[in-house]
């Protein structure tokens, strides 16, 4: 699902890239729609516990540094795909909405690292103090992803250095 898209992906292809037959598959998961909201629940579990790894200690704008390249160097080891909860959520946001709940929830989650480790950031001196921690999660997540989906489409991961760049630039000192 995350190499073709859900829609593209059907029950068959599941069955035999997992080495599975239709009663085992069927045991587990009623349809499609019923194995498609797993697929969303592991992809939103693996994400947010490489990013709460990343972001925890964060507390300066080299350590920010170090997401950004950590960020980079999985895009250039996966760009032809992009970010699995952004194609997820491209994809799901208007077919499910119990998918598009739980892609929204984690994207909070996710700014909420963010804005954490900004917010630890400004309090070591490093961004202004009257800068919003929130809005500046905000910019970068949204850096990260727009980034992402370029690195994605022109198969050039310096699209994401350069989104990523700008945003890091553009924090208030």
């Amino acid at each position: 699902m995350y190499a073709q898209g859900v829609a593209s992906t059907s029950l068959s292809d599941v069955m035999a890239a997992s080495g599975t037959g239709t009663s085992q598959l069927y045991h587990y998961f009623a349809d499609k729609d019923a194995l498609m909201a797993e697929v969303v629940v592991v992809q939103i579990e693996r994400m947010l516990a490489t990013q709460e790894l990343l972001l925890g200690r964060v507390d300066s704008l080299r350590g920010l540094g170090r997401w950004r390249d950590a960020e980079v160097l999985e895009a250039r080891v996966s760009s032809r795909f992009g970010c699995p909860l952004g194609s997820l959520a491209g994809e799901l946001s208007c077919r499910s909405e119990q998918s598009r709940l739980a892609l929204a929830a984690a994207l909070t989650t996710w700014e909420s690292y963010l804005c954490a480790a900004l917010r630890r950031i400004q309090e070591n001196g490093e961004i202004d103090a009257d800068a919003d921690p929130a809005m500046l999660a905000t910019g970068l997540l949204a850096a990260l992803e727009g980034g992402l989906l370029l690195a994605q489409t022109t198969l050039d991961p310096t699209r994401l250095e350069r989104a990523l760049d700008a945003a890091l630039l553009r924090l208030p000192r």
